[in-house]
């Protein structure tokens, strides 16, 4: 059956809604948010009536679509999946959709030997694995990184959406350190992963400092049409934001320094062959391993990422970032050090 734009985006949307396992949807609630998801995409006002998506909720739950989506009602009041990893989004490809996909894919394959392209080899390589897989019914051949249980990731195509479309955002927020979750207007300007953990990047209203917000830690998120979206008239790019650091801590007041580290010979080709910054410079290499500088802020991910490497890396300079690095070996080895009670897995001195 043939389906138009607006009822597209309302399955979508219904389909987020019913992913998100921490809120209870009524009908009302996924009316509104059908209503706001059409405004957001038309730019004028197009009320949702109730008919209209108990009629979408009984096509997502037949064949007619494709979907059998398992949708059904608790406490005769509030709507859910059945099965918590299910989405629309999930189901089989058909014959056509492979076919237009191979055909897509073979498009953009011609375009691998040109320098403005080389961003889309790992998308193409993604395709290419996705039909292999779905045309042969055998397991993917490339596995690539991902993080399915990452919460908040259901927020990802919102915010995408909001900074496409120049939307403000309303999000309910609450950091590891908050004791309560907080409220409050955002203007995304861009999205941003880091070891596959996402983040939103913009302004607060009211408020001129550039804002990092997890979206493992947000709890609701939603478009408000109340509130002009405020342009990024900084000047900034990702690119030249995130130029001086390792990670998605940055300062605007903290001035890049020279790291030096060197690097034993058995961990050296790793950094080698992915260096820990587009900064890094080899400064002396001999046999028992090399020596390497870099030139960023010194943020809680620099700290970490040096942590990771173990006894495979000492950092020479500057003496600040040394000292925090062995007060934190220190600590380890305090701490190892220590036989807490942990129940049956208790550490047994032999």
């Amino acid at each position: 059956m043939p389906v138009n734009k607006n009822a597209l985006i309302r399955y979508k949307t219904i389909d987020k809604c019913l992913q998100n396992r921490y809120r209870k949807w009524t009908l009302e609630d996924l009316v509104d948010k059908v209503s706001e998801a059409i405004y957001e995409y038309e730019g004028k006002e197009n009320p949702v009536g109730r008919r209209t998506v108990q009629a979408d909720i009984q096509a997502m739950r037949s064949d007619k679509l494709g979907y059998n989506a398992p949708i059904i009602v608790k406490d005769r009041k509030y709507y859910t999946y059945e099965d918590a990893d299910y989405s629309i989004t999930n189901i089989p490809l058909t014959e056509n959709d492979l076919g237009q996909m191979t055909a897509a894919v073979e498009l953009l394959q011609q375009f691998k030997g040109f320098s403005h392209f080389d961003r889309l080899n790992e998308v193409v390589k993604k395709l290419e694995d996705h039909i292999y897989s779905a045309s042969t019914s055998a397991s993917p051949v490339i596995d690539f990184e991902k993080n399915e249980l990452l919460k908040g990731i259901g927020y990802l195509d919102t915010i995408h959406q909001a900074i496409v479309h120049r939307k403000t955002l309303r999000i309910r927020y609450q950091s590891f350190t908050a004791r309560r979750p907080g409220e409050f207007t955002v203007h995304a300007w861009w999205l941003k992963e880091f070891k596959n953990r996402w983040f939103a990047v913009g302004v607060k209203e009211d408020q001129a400092g550039i804002v990092t917000l997890a979206l493992d830690r947000m709890l609701d998120i939603s478009i408000d049409n109340q509130t002009p979206y405020r342009e990024n008239d900084t000047g900034l790019t990702p690119e030249t934001y995130y130029k001086d650091v390792i990670g998605v801590t940055v300062s605007r007041s903290l001035r890049p320094t020279k790291v030096v580290i060197y690097i034993t010979q058995q961990h050296a080709p790793y950094v080698l062959t992915k260096p820990l910054h587009q900064s890094q410079k080899l400064i002396e290499g001999h046999t028992h391993g090399v020596t390497i500088e870099i030139i960023v802020q010194h943020n809680l991910e620099l700290e970490r990422e040096i942590l990771s490497y173990g006894d495979g890396m000492i950092v020479l300079q500057p003496n600040r970032l040394r000292n925090i690095i062995m007060n934190r070996i220190n600590k380890m080895k305090e701490m190892y050090g220590l036989t807490p009670d942990f129940g049956e897995h208790q550490i047994i001195e032999k």
